[in-house]
């Protein structure tokens, strides 16, 4: 090949094709060739299993491969992409307030303006419309590698001191930064070649602030109607507001309260909320105790469910309420009746895969006043068992169950709703890496998960990330739909528990080896950490939801 040439595998849906091109050739200049083959819009691509932005210079041989939004880090390009536009925009329009990019909410994300009192539903319209300026006039984003001084720099002059605090601890030498115009901004990822590519959006005002609304991974194409979640907006909310309080909302804040030595100082203020919480709900069951004889604790993976459930139970004793656990597993149907999903694999996160008759059963004869004997599930054999202990309910006694499908209402189909008081679980955080890049709830749970099977499960870290989407798709079907049915909702996160998964994380994650997909994801993982300082856990009390991740916790399961 000559010099100036560049061989290429350019891997399609289809298969794999050849492809020479000049140096100096972007991404950007062969996507249009294989556009034929996807049926939406080509956003990014990998290069020898990197991500890399469209305007980048093909930089060498390699293997190259293509994505759309239907990828998830296609999203993530348009998401980060989109919120750029809307940052400018907002800069504009109201110059002398703060645009902070929270947390997600329904379908949508939620932001909010530090130094603006109130904001009309017709300021969101001005920013809207001046968004769609932007967008039509197709500026390039442009990315830019600066030395973390000059970083620095670029964000005092536009009066980003987040992001000045942030980079002041960053011990790499040179970072990205991106250029819409003349604004500045930085983004943990890549985004798309210009405005253009991110032109399909909804910005609509909600409790005095904006909710953005993009296009789904299964729908490119259009901007969904915006699904409310009240309920875990409050919940999540109001640990925003705590965070606020405590001036702990960002990556760079919390750094600094661990390097002036005050870790141990936001481990009893974590534990202290969570109690005061759960001392909360345990509560709110006594005073519906004539009525309420079961807790139903659902929540997704790694929210927290088992140290909740056994946690809320010493505070039910504590009401002279008697609690009984079950475990929702125990009630699978053999696994050779297991329904499956779409790859021929069982799918135990079907509600289908639970003996809903036997269950129901169980449950009226208990507050019956009846003994039963609990069905117990041999995981190894994949059988059902009728060996599980005897149970009788007592007069002052609840039954608190733990699992994924707690706040489907077909669970309890022959159960009256007034006797079920449904709790949901997650880890919501509201902590942010800075004021434009949002952590999502969903890595924290990831992270979570990957240091639990490795030390629990056996599983490597590959294998969590392996099964991750599924999990994930698991969720959506089974878990999230139902959220709005809990009675209460129980945050598990933690604001410092980055810091103390970082020690466990990272050496996990380095063992991912770069020439697998889940590379990538491991890579990006491994950056999302290093923005948060390390930090001591032998302080951690045994009964603390991080506990049943990283070990030695006082409850069993």
């Amino acid at each position: 090949m000559a010099d100036n040439l560049f061989s290429l595998k350019i891997s399609v849906p289809e298969g794999e094709k050849a492809e020479s091109v000049a140096k100096g050739t972007k991404f950007i200049d062969i996507a249009p060739k294989y556009q034929e083959y996807y049926k939406f819009r080509i956003i990014g691509a990998v290069f020898n299993n990197e991500f890399c932005d469209l305007s980048k210079e093909i930089p060498g041989e390699g293997k190259v491969e293509f994505f759309t939004m239907e990828n998830r880090d296609g999203y993530l390009f348009y998401l980060r992409s989109i919120f750029f536009v809307m940052i400018k925009a907002a800069k504009e329009i109201f110059p002398h307030a703060v645009l902070h990019i929270e947390y997600s909410i329904g379908n949508g994300y939620y932001c909010w303006f530090e130094g603006l009192e109130w904001l009309e539903a017709g300021d969101v319209e001005r920013i809207s419309a001046r968004m769609r300026e932007i967008i039509d006039a197709d500026i390039p984003f442009v990315r830019q590698n600066v030395t973390t001084e000059q970083a620095i720099e670029e964000f005092r002059k536009q009066d980003l001191l987040d992001k000045v605090s942030l980079f002041k601890i960053r011990t790499q030498p040179r970072t990205n930064i991106y250029w819409l115009g003349s604004t500045v901004g930085y983004f943990s990822g890549y985004l798309l070649p210009s405005t253009s590519y991110c032109s399909k959006f909804h910005l609509m005002h909600y409790k005095n602030g904006i909710v953005l609304i993009i296009p789904t991974q299964s729908d490119p194409d259009t901007v969904p109607a915006f699904q409310d979640s009240p309920k875990y907006f409050d919940i999540i909310q109001e640990h925003s507001e705590w965070l606020d309080i405590l001036e702990l909302d960002t990556c760079a804040k919390l750094n600094d309260w661990i390097r002036r030595g005050f870790s141990q100082k936001i481990i009893l203020l974590c534990e202290a909320l969570h109690e005061k919480k759960l001392s909360k709900i345990a509560d709110e069951i006594y005073r519906r105790r004539r009525m309420v004889r079961i807790v139903s604790i659902a929540g997704p993976s790694s929210s927290g469910k088992t140290t909740t459930a056994n946690r809320l139970c010493v505070q039910l004793r504590v009401n002279g309420i008697r609690p009984f656990l079950i475990s929702l597993d125990d009630y699978f149907i053999d696994r050779d009746k297991t329904p499956k999903d779409e790859k021929g694999e069982h799918d135990f996160e079907s509600l289908a895969a639970i003996n809903i008759e036997l269950f129901n059963k169980n449950l009226n004869d208990l507050m019956a006043g009846k003994a039963v004997t609990l069905p117990r599930y041999d995981f190894k054999t994949g059988k059902s068992c009728s060996d599980g202990k005897t149970i009788v309910l007592p007069e002052n006694g609840v039954l608190v169950i733990e699992g994924i499908h707690g706040l489907n209402p077909n669970l309890y189909a022959d159960v009256p709703k007034y006797n079920v008081y449904k709790i949901y679980v997650s880890a919501l955080t509201a902590l942010n890496i800075d004021n434009h890049n949002r952590i999502p709830t969903t890595d924290g749970r990831l992270i979570r998960r990957m240091v639990r099977d490795f030390q629990y499960r056996g599983h490597s870290p590959v294998d969590t990330l392996k099964r991750w989407a599924s999990v994930r798709s698991g969720e959506d079907k089974n878990i999230f739909p139902y959220q709005e049915n809990a009675d209460a909702m129980f945050n598990s996160t933690f604001v410092c528990e980055f810091s103390i998964l970082k020690k466990y994380a990272e050496p996990l994650l380095r063992q991912v080896p770069t020439d697998i997909p889940e590379y990538r994801e491991a890579k990006r993982l491994l950056k999302f950490l290093s923005f948060f300082e390390e930090m001591d856990d032998s302080t951690l009390p045994p009964n603390s939801i991080l506990r049943e991740f990283v070990g030695d916790s006082i409850f069993r399961w």
